[in-house]
Parts: structure tokens; C-alpha cells; sequence
């Protein structure tokens, strides 16, 4: 790759705008594999009790058929955990099979080993996995009692680890950084290092029983903090020669635009690095409204392509028709559409040159007319009122055209 330490390179120098993806092992969770290579994989996770047997089917299905690959269910208790059984059943029945994910908080080794029959991921908070009781007193935990509490989690952690080995499923290691244990608080600190050595302490007793089907999460609310925490993780990983795919987030993000904002901060800060294997955009909103979020952030760096990709000037003094208004019309025509690059330019300054990677082009050349073109060749020139349509008809002769769902 081409670097900018030469001070006297050109605009002619061949620069690589790939992301190159850092290497990890492939992970299976259901039909969908995790890394290795693999798309970066959408998550989300519905907001029914799952005891709402028909609800929990209903929402899982609502958010697979919109694109989520994979989908979180809460189990909180024994009772949840079996009534995965009965969703995952009802899934194939009704649907099809979904890879779901089974989310296992506070002491829930009972739970976690019940669900791991009916589920092809668990994941667990090394924070809140094994509850270690407050002192009001302590000033810091002794070597002795921070391995009395290691050799707990391991006691607990051992027959979760064993069952999902053997039936070939998957452990998510899940750390937040709102619910650091107290011993990685006293030990490391509120930092992104304690996030990580929570991280290592669990993968370290996976990879003792032999087993390495294992994802991780580090998430924070704020981003600065679930950057660090992810880049940290990747150079101690670098150090120790694990690959282990990262599943990506912001936690608590919030809603509307700041949410979205906030989410796409972090997540596509580490995409762009070359770092994460699965994301989910969390926000105060229904999940279905996650789904397209996690696309936009994918198909803008290049790693996925869903959707038509627009490229539109920002108007200006030179532009010789209402930009907004034919963008919209242009999108309401073509979004259904995948795999093309369709471009919407104001005047022929902005036009060849500026949208030359794309697929066609809807350029002002003078009033009351506008040029089509097909990539940087110019094919026709129609009136206005005519060019949604004479637009369509050119994609519809190049046989890239399908008629939309009604």
C-alpha cells in the first residue's frame, strides 16, 4: 500500500482505497459464519419477553426478512431459557431456522447450559457471569483473592464451554464497559485495559478445554472509550497470535440522528481500520430500525453493497434544475434496485469528472434539458420532464433492471 511519507508524490500516484480486513479465525453461529474472510455480519436483538412465544417468533422473523442476519433474545431465567426451545421450533415451522443468540447475564450458569441446547450462540458479560459480593471497605483486592474469584469463574464457566464445544456452537465474550467486576475495577481501573484483560481472563479458560468458536464484543457508551477498548484488544491479540473476530457496537447509543451519528462514529472508525467482523447499531428505537443504519455504514465504506449507491453534488448558483427534488425522484424510482452507483449532477462542470465512477449519470447540461450518461459516456439528451424516465429506459437496455415489489 502506497504511504504519504514521500512529500513528493502526485495526484497521479496509485493509491490502495481498500480496507484490508484484519485476518481472524471463522466462527459458525447457525448458517452464518462469523469472519474468516466472510461479510461483515448485521446483528440485532429483539425487545419482546421472551416467554411471548408467538411475539418473540414474529419479531425475530420481522428483522431477518429486513436483513438481520442474526438475532439476541434476552433469557434472564430458567423459564426463558426453555422457552427458546419452543421459538426455535416454531421458527421452522412457521419460517425458517435463524441463527439466534442467546443473551445470559448474573450467575447464570444453570441458564446458559439450558439454553445452549436450543440456541447457536451464547453470550455472556464477564463482568456479571460470576457475582462477587461488595465490600464497603476494600481498598484492593490480594493475588490470593483475585485468583480465588478466577478459579470461580473458571468452576463456572467450565461445563457452559464443554457443552457448546461439543454440540460445535458459539460463546460471545461480551464486555461492557458499564459493568466492569468489581476485581477488574480495583485491579485496572474504569479503563479500556480492564475491558480487555475481562476479555483475556475468559478466552484463556475456552482455550485450555479446547475451544476457540469465540467472538467478542468490547462496548462503550461513548466512543473513545469502545475505540480504545478495540484497538487495544486487537494488539494484545496480535501479541498472544489470536485471531478471534470482534463483533463491533456502541452501546446505548440513544435515538434519532445522534444515535445513528454516535453509532456510525465508532463502528466506522474501526471498519475503516480493517477491524470488526459482525456490528449491531444499538438504538432507543425499535430494531427494525437498526437494520438499515448497519447498511449504510457497510455499503459507504465499500464492504457491502445492498443498495444503490447516489452520488450527488450539493447544489449550488450553477446548478440548472431543483436538485433536491429530482434526487428524490430519481431515488423513489431506483431504490429497490441493487448493486449500481446512479449519479445526480446540477451542471456539467460537476458532471463527467466528479461522478466518473458511476454506474449512469443525470447531469444539467443547459435549461429545461439534462444529458444521460452510462459511466463517462454521454448517450443521450432529453428534456427534463422525461429524465426519470429516459433514465430508466437506459438502465432497462443494459438488462440491469427489475420491476420493484409491490
Amino acid at each position: 500500500m502506497q504511504t504519504l511519507d514521500n512529500p513528493n508524490l502526485t495526484n497521479t500516484t496509485a493509491f490502495d482505497t481498500t480496507i484490508h480486513r484484519r485476518k481472524t479465525r471463522a466462527v459458525k453461529v447457525g448458517d452464518i459464519i462469523i469472519g474468516g474472510g466472510n461479510p461483515v455480519v448485521v446483528q440485532s436483538m429483539i425487545n419482546e419477553d421472551t416467554l411471548d412465544i408467538d411475539g418473540s417468533v414474529a419479531a425475530i422473523r420481522r428483522l431477518h426478512e429486513i436483513g438481520c442476519e442474526i438475532v439476541r433474545v434476552t433469557v434472564p431465567s430458567m423459564a426463558h431459557a426453555k422457552a427458546l426451545a419452543e421459538i426455535k421450533q416454531k421458527l421452522a415451522q412457521t419460517y425458517q431456522p435463524v441463527p439466534l443468540v442467546a443473551d445470559v447475564h448474573h450467575n447464570g450458569m444453570k441458564i446458559a447450559l439450558e439454553v445452549a441446547k436450543h440456541v447457536d450462540k451464547v453470550r455472556i458479560n464477564p463482568g456479571l457471569y460470576v457475582f462477587e459480593k461488595p465490600k464497603s471497605d476494600r481498598t484492593e483486592y490480594t493475588p490470593l483473592e483475585f485468583a480465588e474469584i478466577g478459579d470461580k469463574i473458571r468452576e463456572t464457566l467450565e461445563p457452559l464451554v464443554i457443552s457448546l464445544r461439543d454440540q460445535g456452537k458459539a460463546m460471545r465474550i461480551g464486555v461492557n464497559h458499564g459493568s466492569l467486576s468489581e476485581r477488574m475495577l480495583f485491579t485496572y481501573g474504569d479503563t479500556p485495559e480492564g475491558m480487555v484483560e475481562s476479555a483475556l481472563e475468559f478466552i484463556k479458560i475456552c482455550e485450555s478445554l479446547d475451544f476457540y468458536n469465540i467472538v467478542l464484543s468490547l462496548k462503550a457508551s461513548r466512543v473513545p472509550v469502545m475505540l480504545a477498548a478495540y484497538r487495544l484488544m486487537v494488539q494484545r491479540m496480535n501479541e498472544l497470535g489470536m485471531e478471534y473476530p470482534l463483533h463491533l457496537g456502541v452501546t446505548e447509543a440513544g435515538d434519532g440522528e445522534y444515535g445513528r451519528i454516535k453509532s456510525t462514529a465508532g463502528i466506522g472508525t474501526l471498519l475503516a481500520q480493517g477491524i470488526g467482523d459482525t456490528i449491531r447499531v444499538s438504538l432507543t428505537e425499535s430494531p427494525e430500525k437498526e437494520i438499515p443504519v448497519c447498511y449504510s455504514i457497510l455499503q459507504a465504506l465499500g464492504l457491502r453493497k445492498t443498495m444503490v449507491e447516489y452520488v450527488a453534488c450539493p447544489s449550488c448558483g450553477r446548478t440548472l434544475f431543483n436538485l433536491e427534488e429530482v434526487l428524490h425522484k430519481v431515488r423513489e424510482a431506483t431504490k429497490h434496485l441493487t448493486g449500481l452507483d446512479i449519479a445526480v449532477m446540477g451542471c456539467i462542470v460537476n458532471g463527467p469528472g466528479e461522478m466518473a465512477d458511476a454506474d449512469y449519470g443525470y447531469v444539467g447540461k443547459q435549461p429545461g434539458y439534462i444529458s444521460l450518461y452510462r459511466g463517462r459516456e454521454e448517450i443521450k439528451k432529453v428534456p427534463e420532464d422525461r429524465g426519470v424516465e429516459e433514465l430508466i429506459n437506459l438502465i432497462k437496455a443494459d438488462d440491469r433492471w427489475v420491476e420493484p415489489e409491490i
